[in-house]
């Protein structure tokens, strides 16, 4: 009686351990996966020739942008399907934050919010 007990259990712990490692070896190629397409797709991606400087939400599904292409500087709408050319911006006129786009990673992200939090429960 005790025999049939103990191999089920060890049967059953066996197959635990089997899950387990199954669920680390996915989780670890999916990250590996993850960082080799993002990898790719950071070489494949076009030269600094269009690059977005601001974008705002203006309603569900509509968006203005700014973007720079090339040395010249556009404001665009938008919608579900479709892009509209609103005009062309002044450089000059545009008004940038202090922190430059590209530079802010989620570490600093979480680092200001952890810190915004705190400073609102003193």
């Amino acid at each position: 009686m005790y025999y049939i007990i103990l191999a089920s259990t060890a049967g059953g712990i066996g197959q635990l351990i089997t899950v387990l490692l199954i669920f680390v070896f996915v989780l670890a190629l999916t990250f590996f996966v993850t960082k080799w397409i993002a990898n790719y797709q950071k070489e494949k991606a076009p030269g600094e020739n269009i690059v977005i400087l601001e974008s705002k939400r203006i309603a569900p599904g509509k968006l203005i942008e700014v973007v720079r292409i090339g040395d010249r500087c556009f404001a665009i709408g938008i919608g579900k399907d479709e892009v509209t050319l609103l005009g062309e911006v002044n450089e000059d006129s545009l008004k940038y934050d202090a922190i430059p786009q590209g530079t802010f990673s989620f570490k600093d992200f979480l680092n200001k919010a952890r810190d915004d939090g705190e400073t609102d429960n003193k």
